[in-house]
């Protein structure tokens, strides 16, 4: 068995050759797409590992042409443009794999030993070839080319998949970059926020109702599900989902249609499902919260979302898109120094993406310079950053209380609602930060009512809309 290999850095072609040799493969090696060309028309090679960028051009714009001419052996794609539009083109040509550098060597050859076993190559490449301006992520820092492979490794099915990560790190555009370069993309794409809508309208939302169905309902309504026909349906905070709901959204998964409340007539649904939580759900599972069943129906290709502390290398890369962004928007054009760009890498953005994104766009309109630098953007990040906490039980909230009585020092007999007033409205802020500005989430997360705290929210002067979120 033969494999014909095409990179232009010697010292990689070495340990390629040696990795496969030692799998019992021999190995040409060549470095130009013509030589590519010449050897595959006076031989027949198991597989072509190839690079992206070669002396006379771009390695993946030709493989269309080889892919047609020697359909039955299998290709893997290596490169150094760690990019999501990279993976999707090396997804586009029907490669077996792709590989973004630096790489195991040892994956590699295993990769090789399957794609030449299987004897076929992926099924067919994505016909948009124009796909690569304006795509929804960024960042490639090896935490997040785990998650274009695993994107790419989608886009020709329509198997389930289950996003997971933290708030803020980007969930639902990576649904929306699934559906926007899959075979749906024609569809509709719906988002639907499971956490977000009532318990006891849910199911009305997801399938549907029929007139008379309940007080209210003057005429049919379609439900997500019919709405996302040919489409995808994305279902967010699926963690949580009431239980009765789940059992419902179950039944619809495993039939492929639903009935809509109040109905008696099953529909049929072509819709892809992708769903998203930021929470762990095998403990949900434990505690009789979410079902198991629904968990293995959904979780069918998961894929994890890193956190921006994990993907630090991200962050220069995101902090000046969102600078164009924000310049697109109609704020001040600046531009982001190495220093400013580093200072940026060392925070913690506990929010991840979305965090750094609102604090960017604050940025663009507050610096007075139009090159933000590390001086410039120190002040900027004091006022978002919170004081240092002190070691020992209590020790940041007795300093923080001690600190407040100093500068703020109410009048007497009114110390202690101001105190209140003072603690609640971080207290609310943070909680409606973590449910997305959802008050139903945010008040039972406080255990309190929730016209309680839309009460105190008005007195506070906390507006929910701001800390609404996109996944």
């Amino acid at each position: 068995m033969t494999v014909l290999l095409v990179e232009d850095d010697a010292s990689i072609a070495i340990v390629i050759t040696a990795a496969l040799e030692a799998e019992g493969f021999d190995v040409v090696h060549c470095d130009t797409i013509v030589q590519r060309d010449c050897l595959l028309d006076n031989q027949r090679f198991s597989a072509l590992v190839t690079d992206v960028m070669l002396p006379d051009g771009d390695g993946i714009e030709t493989l269309g042409g080889v892919h047609e001419r020697f359909p039955a052996m299998p290709i893997i794609i290596l490169s150094a443009q760690n990019t999501l539009d990279t993976a999707v083109r090396a997804s586009d040509t029907g490669a077996f794999e792709y590989f973004p550098k630096p790489f195991d060597i040892d994956e590699l050859a295993r990769t090789v030993r399957q794609a030449v076993g299987a004897g076929t190559v992926m099924a067919e490449s994505v016909e948009d070839g124009t796909i690569g301006e304006g795509l929804p992520l960024v960042g490639r820092s090896a935490a997040m080319q785990t998650v274009y492979r695993m994107i790419t490794r989608v886009l020709r099915n329509d198997l389930t998949v289950l996003i997971l990560g933290e708030s803020g790190t980007g969930k639902e555009l990576v649904a929306e970059a699934i559906h926007q370069l899959g075979g749906r993309r024609d569809g509709p794409f719906v988002a639907v926020n499971t956490a977000a809508i009532p318990a006891e309208l849910i199911e009305s939302e997801l399938f549907g109702h029929e007139k008379g169905a309940f007080t209210g309902a003057v005429a049919r309504h379609l439900g997500k599900f019919e709405q996302a026909e040919g489409g995808t349906l994305f279902l967010d905070e699926i963690g949580d989902m009431p239980m009765q709901a789940q059992t419902r959204l179950l039944r619809a998964l495993q039939s492929g249609s639903i009935r809509r409340v109040g109905g008696r007539e099953e529909v049929k649904v072509d819709a892809r499902i992708v769903a998203a939580t930021n929470k762990d759900l095998e403990p949900l599972i434990a505690a009789g919260q979410f079902r198991e069943d629904l968990y293995y129906r959904l979780n069918v290709v998961p894929i994890t979302l890193p956190a921006l502390r994990e993907r630090t290398d991200d962050i220069p890369a995101l902090a000046r898109h969102f600078l164009k962004a924000a310049a697109a928007e109609g704020l001040p054009r600046r531009q982001l120094s190495s220093d400013a760009a580093a200072l940026l890498s060392r925070q913690s953005w506990r929010g991840n993406v979305r965090e750094l994104r609102n604090f960017v766009y604050r940025m663009a309109l507050l610096a007075r310079e139009d090159t933000i630098d590390a001086a410039n953007l120190t002040p900027l990040l004091d006022q978002v950053r919170p004081a240092p906490a002190e070691t020992g039980e209590g020790g940041a909230i007795d300093t923080a209380v001690s600190r407040w009585l100093a500068e703020v020092r109410p009048v007497s007999g009114t110390v202690y609602d101001a105190a209140l007033a003072a603690f609640e409205r971080p207290l609310f802020a943070e909680i409606l930060r973590e449910t997305g500005g959802n008050q139903v989430r945010a008040a039972q997360q406080l255990g309190i009512n929730r016209n309680t705290l839309r009460k105190r929210l008005g007195e506070l002067a906390l507006d929910p809309e701001e800390f609404a979120r996109r996944s």
